[in-house]
């Protein structure tokens, strides 16, 4: 007769929580098929919009992705391609739809498969493949994301797309080099992930000279003498003992009390004095350790990535232009960091804490700062003209940094300064009727769309906007109560 020992009983807690964990993880997959479905439905009710007002298919479009958006409190991106999953699954990909719903694959396993079967369904519309060959494409796709994680059924997903659809290498790399971009997200603790998506042997090529450059400056960094900081007293000449001649009346004063004779009857104590070598005594608190270059060899490559980016002139080939456009980045400081008096993070608009000495450095490379103040009442600051002034464009880049649609992050230098009141109404050109709005979201408000699909935004005078929805439901966006330095 056998008994259980302490180690079955911790073995079978171990196997019970993990086959707990992938049950939850299970039914969150059912869960998100679920909401896939509904997204379905949606589209549904989408295209008969569209049916009844061809005219506005885009309108429409835009409405319905910012609904939910800003109730999900997604990006825009996000329920984009949630919906453009939702609508894959439900047209092309059957099998997948029904492994989905039962939680076979992951929302991450589908979003692959739906990805890589754009090239199948490209060549089926162009006539070059049979329609069944998207049936062939997720059978094979299927048997193997269901025992695979989602990034090694990316790549298989890919190159059974490609043999079945008869894409060729060159055909394909010619194709997807037209995808290139450059992208920045917020990675937190004031770093951010800068991705270039280029051509592999362009990647492969920068990050080799990158490698270079590093190498060599980590081969030469001992040879270069350290930065020393700069002497209020520069210019000006201080003997030492090889400036003396035993028979000099100041040489037994140096020898003897570390005496250091300046050239206008000056004179001061040499810590140093009595060291044959003062480097044999590396404790002494008398002398100042200066690190030399310790940057790893990653880090080196940031720096010379960064440096060539942002000082480097354009080749040629990109405009003459290109050389007298510098990089743009909005601060947002108190007074207080910025004279020194603490040192309270600064904000880098529209990303995050900022570290108060680079916001010191940054101020004080620029010579456009404005002081601008917001009250608790809201500052009020108009003009009769329909364009605001440049003050008031300091002012509102500093209170919104971003799109004031709820969720949208991009950026005040792209976007529009609108009237939240349409200035053709007798909306006033006033600090309490302007926000940024990407052409996106700014289009939304047009009054040239339809009622069904029209949003319409209300700005209070602290600034907050309160969009609402053809559904009436209503989100708001307030800005952050802060003092500003634009």
């Amino acid at each position: 007769m056998s008994t259980r020992t302490d180690l079955d009983l911790d073995l079978e807690g171990r196997c019970r929580l993990l086959d707990e964990w992938v049950e939850v993880r299970r039914r969150i997959a059912v869960l998100e098929a679920q909401a896939s479905e509904l997204l379905v439905q949606r589209i549904v009710v989408r295209e008969a919009d569209v049916v009844e007002s061809p005219f506005h298919r885009d309108a429409i479009q835009r409405s319905m992705i910012a609904e939910y958006a800003a109730a999900g409190r997604l990006s825009t991106g996000s329920v984009e391609y949630a919906f453009t999953d939702a609508r894959t699954l439900s047209r092309a990909l059957p099998a997948t739809r029904a492994a989905f719903a039962v939680g076979a694959i992951s929302v991450a396993h589908v979003r692959e498969i739906v990805r890589a079967s754009v090239i199948v369904s490209e060549a089926v519309d162009e006539g070059s493949v049979s329609a069944e060959t998207l049936g062939l494409y997720e059978a094979a796709v299927l048997v193997f994301a269901e025992r695979e994680t989602a990034a090694r059924t990316k790549a298989h997903a890919r190159q059974v797309a490609a043999t079945l659809a008869g894409v060729t290498l060159v055909a394909r790399q010619r194709r997807a080099v037209e995808e290139r971009c450059v992208q920045v997200r917020s990675v937190g603790d004031g770093l951010a992930l800068l991705t270039a998506v280029l051509p592999e042997w362009i990647a492969e090529g920068i990050l080799d000279r990158l490698t270079q450059m590093a190498r060599e400056i980590v081969h030469t960094r001992e040879e270069r003498e350290p930065q020393l900081p700069p002497r209020d007293d520069e210019g000006e000449h201080t003997r030492d003992l090889s400036d003396f001649s035993p028979d000099d009346p100041q040489y037994e004063a140096y020898v003897t009390n570390g005496v250091i004779f300046g050239d206008s009857d000056t004179f001061t104590t040499d810590p140093l004095a009595g060291l044959q070598d003062p480097m044999t005594d590396p404790t002494s608190p008398d002398i100042e350790h200066i690190l030399g270059d310790r940057r790893t060899i990653d880090q080196i490559r940031a720096d010379v990535l960064a440096d060539l980016l942002l000082a480097a002139t354009p080749s040629p080939e990109n405009g003459t232009g290109l050389g007298n456009i510098t990089a743009r980045i909005q601060v947002t400081v108190a007074a207080t960091t910025l004279t020194g008096d603490d040192d309270r993070p600064a904000e880098l608009d529209g990303h995050g804490p900022l570290a108060p000495e680079i916001a010191r450095c940054l101020a004080g490379y620029n010579t456009g700062w404005t002081r601008l103040f917001l009250d608790p009442t809201g500052l009020i600051v108009e003009t009769d003209t329909y364009t605001p002034t440049e003050p008031m464009r300091r002012f509102l880049r500093a209170r919104d940094q971003h799109c004031r649609f709820p969720g949208c992050r991009m950026p005040t230098h792209r976007c529009d300064i609108d009237h939240t009141h349409d200035h053709a109404r007798g909306g006033r050109t006033r600090i309490d009727n302007l926000s940024h709005l990407c052409r996106r979201h700014h289009s939304l408000k047009h009054p040239d769309i339809d009622d069904r699909h029209r949003w319409t935004a209300h700005q209070l005078p602290d600034g907050t906007i309160t969009w609402t929805s053809p559904l009436r439901r209503r989100y708001s966006d307030p800005p952050r109560r802060r003092v500003m330095f634009a």
